[in-house]
């Protein structure tokens, strides 16, 4: 029974993860390019990410490990046998909550102390590249602005940005003194200062312009080095918001009595939000066996696709209840624990059906309609190929 769910366990849940991943991987590279931020960017921050997805992810590998390790025994007739000798689906359903428990350990481990810290570190690396400070981003090609009076245009760069050539720097000072300079070469140094870097410019011509100055002095030179003042960079937040506490800080949030309502009412909402999506994993088991067996002489899998729409819409309804909870309208408690408590009555029915009741099958009348649209499908399918075999004879 473990090989049976441990296989499917893991290949769903790296489905299910890459699946999450790469809906996200193509907005993050189209906002780091835009950002003008390296390339390895998109990796760091792809997994600060990987937490957030697991925690959706990990219940579905749950649900499916279990479902489908059910589902073959059952249409290899080997749960019929198992009954037979007396083994009932609890005394079945053991190795199953073996791994729910130690699944839902590693969840709330996710979700209750890794995923803050990963949402935090996400969202400081978004400031940085918005802020430039993953490094100096010189676009070829187009006017860039290094600070409010610094503009650098480049033509070419080559060897990773360490050569350039075609070079134009307009810089501005506060009294009024302007510097234009053009140059068919150069390259940034880097100086003792972080805050300051040098353009060592090449064969080029240099314009000095001031409010004092008649005309413009103009300079030829060979050799030039041009100091630049980096963009002062504001410092990133610290940790704030209920997304990015962990589960303590969360529970000491919401009994400070210093916290004003509408706080309060944010941490204890994304509280038993976290918790309440732990609590469900227990029940997945049951679950999965109520969506995994289909009726006798079928081979339907309308089970395994109902049990992924089962899942996913009730997260969806507990991200609903957080964000309801979080504006006070509702106790979070209430609005939380309600729908947890009628889902878990609707899998208690739907397992004691299949596991107490003879011939019991609580999804059965949904597969007899899958089963009537399915067959209305094939026989349009039949049809119309019949009457284009026919048009073609008579042709």
């Amino acid at each position: 029974m473990a090989r049976l769910i441990a296989v499917p366990l893991l290949a769903s849940l790296v489905i299910a993860a890459m699946l999450l991943v790469l809906d996200r991987m193509q907005r993050l590279f189209v906002f780091v390019a835009t950002e003008g931020g390296p390339v390895s960017v998109v990796w760091r921050m792809l997994a600060n990410l990987l937490p957030e997805y697991l925690g959706l992810g990990i219940p579905i590998g749950l649900m499916l490990g279990v479902l489908l390790a059910f589902r073959r025994l059952a249409l290899s007739s080997e749960l019929d046998i198992l009954r037979a000798v007396g083994l009932s689906y609890t005394r079945l359903l053991k190795v199953p909550f073996l791994f729910a428990i130690a699944l839902a350990a590693l969840n709330l481990v996710i979700v209750g102390f890794i995923q803050p810290h990963s949402k935090y570190a996400y969202e400081r690396l978004r400031f940085e590249l918005r802020s430039s400070a993953l490094g100096v981003s010189i676009k070829v090609g187009e006017f860039n602005n290094l600070g409010r009076d610094f503009t650098i245009r480049i033509e070419q760069s080559a060897d990773e940005g360490r050569r350039l050539s075609g070079i134009f720097v307009r810089m501005e000072s506060k009294g009024g003194q302007s510097l234009a300079v053009t140059a068919s070469h150069g390259q940034f140094l880097a100086t003792d200062d972080p805050d300051t870097i040098i353009l060592r410019l090449s064969d080029g011509v240099l314009v000095n312009d001031a409010p004092g100055f008649e005309t413009p002095r103009i300079l030829s030179f060979s050799s030039h080095d041009l100091p630049i003042d980096l963009p002062k960079i504001e410092r990133f937040r610290n940790r704030e918001g209920d997304v990015e506490l962990s589960l303590p800080e969360l529970f000491r949030t919401g009994m400070a009595k210093d916290t004003k309502p509408l706080d309060r009412a944010k941490a204890w909402s994304n509280f038993n939000f976290r918790v309440v999506e732990v609590a469900m994993m227990f029940l997945l088991p049951l679950a999965a066996v109520a969506f995994a067996i289909p009726p006798k002489r079928s081979t339907s899998a309308l089970g395994v696709f109902l049990s992924i729409v089962f899942i996913v819409t009730y997260h969806k309804i507990n991200q609903y209840a957080e964000s309801v909870g979080a504006l006070g309208r509702v106790d979070p408690f209430l609005a939380l624990w309600a729908p947890f408590g009628l889902v878990s009555a609707l899998i208690a029915w739907m397992y004691y059906q299949t596991a107490y009741v003879p011939g019991g099958q609580p999804i059965g009348a949904l597969e007899r309609q899958f089963a009537k649209a399915a067959g209305l499908v094939m026989r349009a399918v039949r049809w119309a190929g019949g009457r284009r075999f026919g048009k073609l004879e008579e042709a």
